[in-house]
């Protein structure tokens, strides 16, 4: 995935650069003599860049803080750190506002756009680490936490896309805090937290899921059967160790059919809201909802009434009316499974859905799976077989004295500490990245230059900033949080672009949201950022500020007005990793230096702001080395 230098020279033309490109030999592929071998690579960075490019890849965002502090605790100090950090939540933040907009003298208050905007500007402050208000100012300190609930949530996915969810922010938020909260986990545990969230049984429509009924045309739904199964765990093939699929005749194996799938939704009858929104009362077996028996079936009236009610944080509870607790199910059959012949008999239905984890959970498929998966978001989206495999053995089998399966952090532990994740680009730098996806290259400048509101205090303040205007935003770039399209995320895991790649059989999958819209749409947003939102502006044609995040670009400002080579030097650590081609760094320098005191009248920060935009829109950034 090494940008070629037709594209570099384009970008470089498109800026109005003046450098030929020809000339000037680019490359991605360090001086390897300064790794003599003996150096423990889990230990801790050799220098700033490896800091950075770990930080890339466990955070939001590297800021020269982070740098210093990785490199003086290690690698796996900074694990455990993060492993130990308290996990900081979104929904405290949305009942913070709701107290604030929604006075308790208030009982029709319901501002729907203003907790769309909360979330989003929740989401942020975990994510950038800015202060909290409503935890009292405390500044998030579990990155790690953050990126990787991030990761899950573009896996497990739920979106606001969906009609219902679209009004519901505390579902939403929930979910997301559920995801943060078993990011360290057990798998097992977050499969089973994920099944029951309210948000997901809206969003695969398992919520209120009825026992066949041939007289009344019921059938259990499938939606939530097929994804569990295809997206959530094991996919549709087997899987050797190393994520590569098993075949037989030449042709992939498939893990399921219909009939396991009838099994599967069979089993996810039977699950409604924490409550039932109410009193549920119970006649003759049958469920009364609220006051109105013939209304059953609709969570409308069995489920919560507002959007802040608790219903849509809790877990969803078994209606056994509802549940087929006669017929056995067929689930998936592998070597060990547990089940005879993978088929359930009838129970309750926690008893018949905990059987059903648990034969998802020892699937073989499930490590190479789901560990492939993080390893695309998180370091390369064409990770060795070599590199999957390590993964799902550390998914297999902790290490401990217990052989725990499923334990994420010895999972994430595998994926950082990896020997590809450490030098895969320069062991395997042809092939060797992923795209940045756009929200990342938001979140890294935000986090690089200490973006904050100008007082430092909380985002919100009634009004839309620049994080509120996310939702439509998304619309353009593809991409916001809890924002996917559909439950196959904003982008496919095998998604190939035509061309070099498809050719080379590599998958690219963030490629699939880079439009000619998108990159347009991404490169204005870095614009108006760059140029426009920083502290002290008066360039943004009168933008209340108030309510926004701004950088800081007064620190790197006097750098840049007596030493452009020094600013671009910064930022090619700061940004790549020291990975910048001599030819963009020849470039940007030029550049810069072209720019002079009397075309400006604050010459530090043009040239500051010209650098980090032409960084950011580069190719060469835009792939995560």
């Amino acid at each position: 995935m090494r940008p070629t230098t037709g594209w570099l020279a384009a970008s470089v033309a498109a800026a109005g650069a003046a450098l030929a490109a020809p000339a000037l030999a680019q490359s991605h592929f360090p001086d390897s003599i300064y790794r003599s071998g003996f150096e423990a690579l889990a230990a801790a960075p050799l220098d700033d860049a490896d800091a950075v490019r770990f930080l890339t890849q466990a955070t939001f965002g590297a800021t020269d803080a982070d740098i210093a502090h990785l490199r003086l605790v290690g690698y796996q100090g900074w694990l455990n750190e993060q492993f130990t950090a308290p996990a900081s939540h979104q929904t405290p933040y949305l009942d913070w506002v709701h107290a604030i907009v929604c006075p308790p003298s208030d009982e029709y208050c319901n501002v729907v756009d203003e907790w769309g905007h909360a979330r989003l500007e929740s989401w942020a402050i975990n994510a950038l680490g800015t202060p909290d208000p409503s935890r009292g100012g405390v500044m998030p300190t579990d990155q790690l936490r953050q990126r990787v609930a991030f990761a899950l949530s573009e896996i497990f996915v739920v979106a606001n896309t969906n009609g219902t969810l679209a009004g519901q922010p505390w579902a939403l938020t929930s979910y997301y805090d559920m995801l943060a909260d078993d990011a360290f986990g057990n798998y097992r545990d977050l499969l089973e937290d994920v099944t029951k969230h309210p948000a997901m049984g809206v969003f695969l429509t398992h919520i209120q899921n009825q026992k066949a009924d041939d007289s009344a045309n019921i059938h259990p739904d499938e939606n939530y059967a097929r994804e569990i199964n295809q997206l959530f765990s094991i996919g549709l093939v087997q899987l050797n160790l190393d994520g590569t699929p098993k075949l037989a005749g030449g042709q992939p194996i498939p893990n399921y059919d219909q009939a396991t799938i009838r099994g599967f939704a069979a089993v996810f009858t039977g699950w409604n809201f924490n409550g039932a929104g109410c009193s549920l009362q119970y006649q003759d077996g049958v469920p009364l909802c609220c006051d109105n028996p013939d209304n059953h079936d609709q969570y409308f009236y069995c489920g919560p009434s507002e959007s802040y009610d608790p219903q849509w944080r809790l877990p969803m509870q078994p209606v056994e009316y509802w549940h087929d607790n006669t017929s056995t199910k067929q689930l998936l059959v592998y070597p060990g499974v547990a089940l005879p012949n993978g088929v359930l008999q009838p129970a309750s239905a926690q008893a018949e859905l905990s059987q059903t984890l648990d034969n998802i959970f020892h699937h073989p498929n499930v490590g190479p799976f789901i560990g492939k998966q993080l390893i695309q978001r998180l370091v390369t989206s064409n990770p060795s077989p070599a590199y999957v495999q390590r993964v799902a053995q550390a998914f297999n089998d902790d290490g401990s004295a217990a052989h725990v399966r499923g334990n994420l952090r010895a999972v994430l532990r595998a994926i950082l500490l990896d020997p590809e994740a450490r030098l895969g680009h320069w062991q395997r730098y042809a092939s060797y990245g992923k795209l940045r996806e756009p929200l990342l290259k938001l979140t890294q400048m935000w986090r690089a230059l200490h973006a904050r509101t100008p007082t430092g205090d909380p985002i919100w303040s009634g009004r839309v900033g620049n994080l509120g205007t996310w939702p439509p935003l998304a619309d353009q770039i593809g991409q916001a949080p809890l924002y996917a399209p559909t439950v196959f995320n904003f982008f496919k895991p095998d998604f190939a672009p035509s061309g070099e790649m498809r050719d080379a059989q590599l998958v690219g999958p963030e490629f699939q949201i880079l439009t000619d819209t998108t990159s347009t749409a991404l490169a204005n947003k870095l614009f108006w950022e760059v140029f426009c939102m920083y502290v002290g502006s008066t360039d943004c044609w009168g933008a209340d500020q108030s309510a926004m995040l701004l950088l800081d670009e007064t620190s790197d400002a006097a750098l840049a007005a007596s030493d452009p080579g020094a600013l671009i030097d910064r930022y090619n650590g700061l940004l790549m990793a020291g990975q910048m081609s001599p030819f963009m760094r020849n470039v940007l320098v030029t550049r810069l230096n072209q720019m002079q005191a009397a075309q400006y009248n604050h010459l530090g920060r043009a040239r500051l702001q010209e650098a980090l935009y032409l960084i950011l829109t580069s190719p060469e950034y835009s792939i995560q080395k």
